[in-house]
């Protein structure tokens, strides 16, 4: 028995604006029924004991440490501004 149809892949691909021919949703359908299978067996697993993880490695951070460091110059910045007043940058007016 298929967990899946042609006419809710036929949906799915519509929801995505995706254009399939008949043979690739026949080809989908089946694709996605062998997923679907899969993930079925992973429900057959027994994790009672097994703690949620949110990454497979135990990091805990790996980030650096947030320190604040001087920019640069203004005037070092502005430089190669084709155009600027008062220390900003200029840009042409979108609005009326």
């Amino acid at each position: 028995m298929s967990r899946i149809s042609k006419e809710q892949v036929k949906h799915v691909a519509d929801l995505a604006r995706l254009s399939f021919s008949e043979e690739e949703i026949e080809k989908f359908t089946t694709q996605l029924d062998a997923i679907i299978g899969f993930a079925e067996q992973l429900n057959e697993l027994d994790t009672t004991n097994v703690e949620p993880t949110s990454h497979v490695l135990d990091i805990k951070n790996v980030l650096r440490e947030d320190v604040a460091v001087p920019g640069l110059p203004r005037e070092e910045v502005l430089k190669n501004a084709p155009d600027h007043k008062d220390g900003l940058f200029r840009v042409p007016s979108i609005l009326e």
